[in-house]
Protein backbone atom coordinates (compact mmCIF):
# COMPACT_ATOMS: atom_id res chain seq x y z
CA UNK A 1 0.00 0.00 0.00
CA UNK A 2 1.32 3.72 -0.44
CA UNK A 3 0.66 7.15 1.19
CA UNK A 4 -0.07 10.48 -0.44
CA UNK A 5 0.74 13.84 0.49
CA UNK A 6 -2.90 15.93 0.37
CA UNK A 7 -2.72 19.89 -0.63
CA UNK A 8 -5.87 21.16 -0.28
CA UNK A 9 -7.14 24.31 -0.67
CA UNK A 10 -4.11 26.14 -1.80
CA UNK A 11 -5.42 27.99 -4.12
CA UNK A 12 -4.59 31.36 -4.98
CA UNK A 13 -7.40 33.68 -3.33
CA UNK A 14 -7.00 31.85 -0.17
CA UNK A 15 -3.80 32.33 0.19
CA UNK A 16 -4.15 35.60 -0.56
CA UNK A 17 -6.35 36.05 2.37
CA UNK A 18 -4.84 34.07 4.78
CA UNK A 19 -1.42 33.70 4.53
CA UNK A 20 0.50 36.75 6.59
CA UNK A 21 4.16 36.08 5.04
CA UNK A 22 4.80 33.19 7.43
CA UNK A 23 6.72 31.24 4.59
CA UNK A 24 3.77 29.33 4.41
CA UNK A 25 3.83 28.33 0.45
CA UNK A 26 7.74 27.97 0.32
CA UNK A 27 7.56 25.31 3.32
CA UNK A 28 4.70 23.39 1.74
CA UNK A 29 6.93 23.36 -1.71
CA UNK A 30 9.62 21.71 0.48
CA UNK A 31 6.90 18.86 1.64
CA UNK A 32 5.92 18.80 -2.00
CA UNK A 33 9.21 18.64 -3.70
CA UNK A 34 10.25 15.92 -0.73
CA UNK A 35 6.92 13.95 -0.85
CA UNK A 36 7.74 13.48 -4.92
CA UNK A 37 11.65 12.39 -4.44
CA UNK A 38 10.53 9.85 -1.63
CA UNK A 39 7.86 8.11 -3.97
CA UNK A 40 4.68 9.67 -2.22
CA UNK A 41 1.87 10.43 -4.71
CA UNK A 42 1.09 14.45 -4.83
CA UNK A 43 -2.65 14.81 -4.94
CA UNK A 44 -4.27 18.44 -5.43
CA UNK A 45 -7.78 18.53 -3.39
CA UNK A 46 -9.46 22.38 -4.36
CA UNK A 47 -12.82 23.67 -3.73
CA UNK A 48 -15.11 24.38 -6.98
CA UNK A 49 -18.34 25.59 -6.84
CA UNK A 50 -20.93 25.51 -10.08
CA UNK A 51 -22.14 29.19 -10.92
CA UNK A 52 -25.45 30.09 -9.76
CA UNK A 53 -24.36 27.50 -6.08
CA UNK A 54 -26.57 24.29 -6.39
CA UNK A 55 -25.25 23.01 -4.17
CA UNK A 56 -24.46 25.25 -1.54
CA UNK A 57 -27.35 25.06 1.42
CA UNK A 58 -28.32 28.44 3.05
CA UNK A 59 -28.19 26.13 6.42
CA UNK A 60 -24.33 25.71 5.54
CA UNK A 61 -23.32 28.90 6.99
CA UNK A 62 -19.58 28.76 6.01
CA UNK A 63 -20.63 27.80 2.39
CA UNK A 64 -23.48 30.38 2.27
CA UNK A 65 -20.90 32.90 3.17
CA UNK A 66 -18.81 31.96 0.42
CA UNK A 67 -22.03 32.02 -2.05
CA UNK A 68 -22.93 35.28 -1.19
CA UNK A 69 -19.28 36.76 -1.93
CA UNK A 70 -19.11 34.83 -5.40
CA UNK A 71 -16.03 33.45 -4.22
CA UNK A 72 -14.09 29.66 -6.06
CA UNK A 73 -16.57 29.40 -8.83
CA UNK A 74 -14.76 26.94 -11.07
CA UNK A 75 -12.75 29.09 -13.14
CA UNK A 76 -12.92 32.11 -11.64
CA UNK A 77 -10.19 34.31 -10.90
CA UNK A 78 -8.49 32.78 -7.84
CA UNK A 79 -9.11 30.06 -7.81
CA UNK A 80 -6.18 28.30 -9.96
CA UNK A 81 -3.95 26.37 -7.53
CA UNK A 82 -0.97 28.58 -6.47
CA UNK A 83 1.71 28.95 -9.23
CA UNK A 84 4.78 28.01 -6.39
CA UNK A 85 2.93 25.25 -5.88
CA UNK A 86 0.80 24.07 -8.30
CA UNK A 87 0.59 20.99 -10.04
CA UNK A 88 2.73 19.05 -12.59
CA UNK A 89 1.74 17.79 -16.00
CA UNK A 90 0.10 13.88 -14.87
CA UNK A 91 -0.66 14.90 -11.25
CA UNK A 92 -4.51 14.41 -9.96
CA UNK A 93 -6.31 17.51 -9.09
CA UNK A 94 -9.90 16.75 -7.16
CA UNK A 95 -12.33 19.05 -7.10
CA UNK A 96 -14.69 18.81 -3.70
CA UNK A 97 -17.83 20.78 -3.18
CA UNK A 98 -17.78 21.43 0.59
CA UNK A 99 -15.39 21.72 3.79
CA UNK A 100 -14.41 17.85 3.46
CA UNK A 101 -11.74 16.80 0.77
CA UNK A 102 -14.09 13.31 0.11
CA UNK A 103 -17.47 15.17 0.23
CA UNK A 104 -19.05 15.71 -3.25
CA UNK A 105 -15.35 14.80 -5.46
CA UNK A 106 -13.91 11.25 -6.36
CA UNK A 107 -11.08 11.93 -3.86
CA UNK A 108 -11.34 7.96 -2.17
CA UNK A 109 -12.05 6.47 -5.57
CA UNK A 110 -8.60 7.91 -6.64
CA UNK A 111 -6.94 6.65 -3.60
CA UNK A 112 -8.52 3.38 -3.72
CA UNK A 113 -7.09 2.66 -7.44
CA UNK A 114 -3.64 3.94 -6.27
CA UNK A 115 -3.68 1.61 -3.41
CA UNK A 116 -3.27 4.71 -1.00
CA UNK A 117 -3.74 3.59 2.64
CA UNK A 118 -1.66 6.57 4.51
CA UNK A 119 -2.16 10.44 4.03
CA UNK A 120 -0.44 13.25 4.38
CA UNK A 121 -2.17 16.53 5.21
CA UNK A 122 -1.47 19.86 4.50
CA UNK A 123 -3.57 22.92 3.61
CA UNK A 124 -6.07 26.47 4.11
CA UNK A 125 -7.73 26.18 6.33
CA UNK A 126 -6.75 23.90 9.25
CA UNK A 127 -10.13 24.58 10.97
CA UNK A 128 -12.09 23.48 7.25
CA UNK A 129 -10.48 21.51 5.13
CA UNK A 130 -7.75 19.96 7.06
CA UNK A 131 -10.19 19.27 10.23
CA UNK A 132 -13.12 18.13 8.12
CA UNK A 133 -10.62 15.90 5.98
CA UNK A 134 -8.69 14.50 9.03
CA UNK A 135 -11.99 13.60 10.93
CA UNK A 136 -13.98 11.78 7.79
CA UNK A 137 -10.23 10.33 6.44
CA UNK A 138 -10.00 8.87 10.49
CA UNK A 139 -13.55 7.46 10.22
CA UNK A 140 -12.45 5.63 6.72
CA UNK A 141 -9.05 3.91 8.55
CA UNK A 142 -6.95 5.57 6.69
CA UNK A 143 -3.40 6.34 8.15
CA UNK A 144 -2.68 9.78 9.11
CA UNK A 145 0.12 12.24 9.12
CA UNK A 146 -0.70 15.98 9.60
CA UNK A 147 2.13 18.69 8.53
CA UNK A 148 1.44 20.90 11.42
CA UNK A 149 3.05 24.14 9.70
CA UNK A 150 2.11 23.02 6.37
CA UNK A 151 -1.33 24.18 6.91
CA UNK A 152 -2.57 27.38 7.66
CA UNK A 153 -5.50 28.65 9.31
CA UNK A 154 -6.87 32.65 9.80
CA UNK A 155 -6.95 32.58 13.63
CA UNK A 156 -4.14 31.22 14.43
CA UNK A 157 -5.33 29.97 18.14
CA UNK A 158 -7.79 27.55 16.54
CA UNK A 159 -4.75 26.27 14.61
CA UNK A 160 -2.70 25.50 17.84
CA UNK A 161 -5.48 23.93 19.39
CA UNK A 162 -5.99 21.79 17.01
CA UNK A 163 -2.61 20.80 15.78
CA UNK A 164 -1.38 20.85 19.76
CA UNK A 165 -4.57 18.83 21.45
CA UNK A 166 -7.24 17.47 19.08
CA UNK A 167 -5.40 16.23 16.03
CA UNK A 168 -2.49 14.22 17.56
CA UNK A 169 -6.08 12.01 18.95
CA UNK A 170 -5.89 10.64 15.48
CA UNK A 171 -2.90 11.48 13.75
CA UNK A 172 1.33 11.96 13.90
CA UNK A 173 1.42 15.81 13.60
CA UNK A 174 4.74 16.63 12.42
CA UNK A 175 6.75 19.43 11.16
CA UNK A 176 7.77 19.96 7.63
CA UNK A 177 11.55 19.93 8.38
CA UNK A 178 10.41 16.38 11.00
CA UNK A 179 9.01 14.58 7.73
CA UNK A 180 11.21 15.64 5.40
CA UNK A 181 14.16 14.09 7.64
CA UNK A 182 12.46 11.38 7.63
CA UNK A 183 11.48 10.91 3.77
CA UNK A 184 15.30 11.80 3.46
CA UNK A 185 16.05 8.87 5.87
CA UNK A 186 13.83 5.80 3.66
Amino acid sequence: MGSALLVMDVQQAIVDIVDDGSGYVSRLRRAIDSARGAGVSVIYVVIGLRPGFPEVGMRNRALAAIAQDGLYVEGAPGTEIHPDVAPRPGDVVVTKRRASAFWGSDLDLVLRARGIDSLVLTGIATSAVVLSTLCQANDMDFGLTVLSDACLDTDPEVHRVLVERLFPQWADVVTVDDWVKANAAR
